[in-house]
């Protein structure tokens, strides 16, 4: 076992590869945070650790405990109204108001490996032979309530797994007014907290500001993880960099609307907190009914970002995609929205489909327009039925000739949504969401089905199971274009209605485990308006996401490296579009948009038909390139070297588990005028292997390529750089004849 109790059973050391997590017992019964960071020895106690000191002005926890003050101490789980005035984890109230909570150490239970929650999407360890799961135990006796903190780590990954659990044992109604799944309180605040905010075109950009007194937050209130805010953050020691220094990596399995906080005290203390947004949030827990809050995950790496993005990218890998696919090759598409829209026939996707596989293309993807009467956004979301009046030999045939071809076939679905124009809303207008005696508010000419009822979600089961089967379908590309406004359901009762925006996550989630489970060999894609739901809770279902609806290479650039950080280049999804840009007005090369696109699930969206015989012939060998390279393009060790967000250049590289092989991508994103040469530095390789780099002739060490790096000229001319220059640098073990 990796966690250590001591013999008192007051002090627990959870140990991983590289860092140590530890808590303690208190006196009243309450935990004390201890030490989360690089791997310390296993002692009885950690009495330097465990010191705190009484001060003026602060409040004693009671005559009995009268020393222990809680604005003094690291909290663990931290309630609030007993001295500690500092933002708290949870909060509960009786039943005669009160919000006082005092919860106090009962017991645990320790156990080899990790079981998945019912009803939400979380880690998994299957074979039971990584995770070790530590649960502690706390009542309030007043209250008769019950608190579990469950702990789960995976020791290879460096990650600590954290969830709460409330059972109302009393025969009274509770309400719970806050439930956080992580609380970490650190001992200073020298950190940089790094988010990852945004906007529908331009999600995930990176920020990085010094923590201050006072609040930083970043948050979501749209009933979903939303572009503006990304549930992923860092809080990092501020000289670290890529390469080197403490950092923390924080994120959320969920969907939803969420908080993470970052309180820095008078005392100069961190306290961080994650979980869901307390704010249009209250769940009634009447006797005997539990509520379990989604998982947060915290990893800790001292060697810097990229250590720390590709420990979760591996852990994500094993611990949290859908085995079926989590390290499967996902295939190449075509997604016909660019060159369709709603101008739809049998005989032009099918034109579409054999230019594709003459490419070398693996998956067909309709997109939207197939169903209802749908020949604009105006109307038949919900009827997920063929169009007959536009492919009159129904869906089916087309999927039984898309497959004939040679090629999987997807089709795009937005069920969460409906149209006022369809034949669901004239059966189901109570269906929506809505408050009866106000106006609907209206986003894209559409409304959102109440997926709290479970009729809703049993109709969308079915329909969507029929197409499946009729289609015999291999892939799913699940959209969600509108946040969710006028929160209200005339299924829950005026006690409950705050419980709406959980509830309606929870009947996602069961749409979503339902179709998964009696369809396993669906890959699923999860999109909403591009990288509006770019969150683990969907990844558990989805492996790979839409990762913005901005598809110029130059501002993917930013996406991309943004959205590294805190997720997998599998799990991106990137596809080469017409230029100019339809987004930006953008004019880049056909090569400067593969070579963007290809650190990802890989691509394309557009009329490949009406490619030129020259650039046919490219986008075959590009594909043929991403084919023989695609498992490192997906599950290599990806690094980050120049920052597109701090420099004039932009370099990525990932490398192969064995290092014996590694593609490096150098953009430049401004021209140049008679420039001068540029050095190229890679990171990742063994510095005693020897390698080949494509276009040079000699051989070089690991250690030369990575800390001397090659001297490139940007210019055939000499003269100028073309605008958005990029280049592919293929590096590959050879036998070494510099030692000859």
């Amino acid at each position: 076992m990796t966690i250590y109790i001591n013999k008192d059973e007051t002090v627990f050391h959870l140990e991983m590869k590289d860092s140590s997590y530890i808590f303690r017992i208190l006196e009243n019964g309450e935990l004390q945070h201890l030490y989360f960071g690089k791997r310390i020895h296993v002692k009885e106690n950690y009495n330097q650790l465990m010191a705190y000191e009484k001060r003026g002005f602060e409040v004693s926890f009671s005559e009995e405990f009268e020393d222990i003050q809680q604005s003094m101490i690291q909290n663990e789980y931290s309630s609030y109204g007993k001295g500690d005035f500092r933002h708290p984890a949870f909060q509960v109230q009786g039943m005669n108001g009160s919000r006082i909570t005092t919860l106090k150490y009962q017991g645990f239970e320790l156990k080899k490996g990790k079981n998945r929650l019912n009803s939400l999407p979380s880690t998994f360890d299957d074979i039971g032979q990584c995770a070790e799961t530590l649960t502690i135990i706390l009542t309030d006796s007043i209250l008769d309530l019950t608190v579990r903190l469950n702990y789960t780590i995976f020791p290879k990954y460096n990650v600590l797994v954290r969830n709460t659990e409330f059972l109302n044992n009393s025969n009274n109604k509770l309400t719970l007014l806050k439930a956080m799944s992580l609380q970490l309180d650190l001992p200073d605040s020298q950190y940089d907290f790094i988010q990852f905010s945004g906007a529908w075109l331009r999600e995930r950009q990176l920020y990085r500001t010094s923590l201050r007194p006072g609040i930083q937050a970043i948050d979501s209130l749209r009933y979903s993880s939303s572009p503006q805010q990304n549930p992923f953050f860092m809080l990092s020691r501020r000289e670290t960099t890529e390469h080197s220094g403490e950092v923390y990596g924080f994120n959320f399995i969920y969907s939803g609307n969420f908080q993470n906080m970052i309180e820095v005290d008078h005392f100069d203390t961190a306290r961080v907190t994650v979980g869901i947004n307390p704010v249009e949030f209250r769940f009634l827990l009447n006797p005997a009914e539990s509520f379990v809050t989604p998982e947060a995950i915290v990893t800790y790496s001292d060697q810097g970002m990229n250590q720390m993005s590709q420990q979760l990218s591996d852990f994500y890998r094993h611990h949290l995609v859908n085995p079926n696919f989590s390290q499967a090759s996902r295939p190449i598409i075509l997604n016909s929205w660019e060159t369709f829209y709603f101008d739809l026939s049998t005989e032009k996707i099918l034109d579409l489909a054999k230019a594709a596989k003459d490419l070398g293309i693996e998956l067909f993807v309709l997109d939207d327009g197939w169903f209802g009467h749908r020949k604009d956004d105006k109307s038949s979301l919900g009827d997920w039925v063929t169009d007959r009046s536009r492919l009159p030999e129904g869906i089916g045939f087309l999927a039984d000739a898309i497959h004939k071809i040679g090629l999987q076939f997807g089709l795009w679905f937005e069920p969460e949504m409906i149209s006022i124009d369809s034949d669901l809303y004239k059966n189901h207008a109570d269906w929506t969401i809505h408050l009866l005696d106000r106006e609907k508010s209206v986003g894209r000419n559409q409304y959102v089905l109440d997926l709290t009822r479970q009729e809703v979600v049993d109709y969308l089961f079915d329909s969507i199971s029929k197409i499946i089967i009729e289609t015999n379908l291999d892939y799913i590309k699940w959209d969600m274009n509108r946040h969710i406004t006028d929160i209200y359901s005339i299924e829950l009762d005026s006690e409950q209605q705050m419980e709406f925006g959980h509830r309606y996550i929870l009947g996602l989630y069961q749409l979503l485990d339902r179709l998964i489970t009696k369809f396993p060999s669906v890959l699923f894609e999860s999109c909403s308006s591009g990288g509006g739901r770019f969150d683990l809770g969907l990844m558990y279902y989805a492996p790979q996401a839409w990762t913005s609806d901005d598809t110029d290479p130059i501002e993917r650039l930013k996406i991309q490296h943004g959205t590294s950080y805190g997720y997998s280049p599998s799990m991106m999804t990137a596809h080469v579009s017409i230029s100019p840009n339809e987004q930006s007005g953008r004019q880049t090369s056909l090569d400067t948009r593969t070579n963007v696109a290809y650190f990802s699930s890989f691509g394309y969206e557009l009329d490949v038909t009406r490619l030129s015989v020259e650039e046919k012939e490219q986008v075959r060998e590009q594909i043929q390139f991403y084919k023989k390279y695609r498992s490192l393009f997906q599950y290599g060790d990806f690094y980050r070297i120049n920052s597109p967000f701090s420099c004039d250049s932009a370099s990525w590289q990932v490398v192969s588990k064995n290092k014996c092989q590694s593609i490096l991508l150098y953009a430049l994103l401004n021209s140049k005028l008679n420039p001068g040469y540029t050095r190229v530095y890679f990171s990742g390789l063994d510095k005693d292997k020897c390698y080949s780099v494509s276009g040079f002739d000699e051989f070089f060490y690991g250690d030369e390529l990575m800390n001397a790096g090659i001297k490139v000229s940007l210019s055939n001319l000499a003269l100028c750089v073309p605008e958005y220059l990029t280049k592919l640098f293929v590096i590959e073990e050879v036998v070494c004849k510099l030692c000859k």
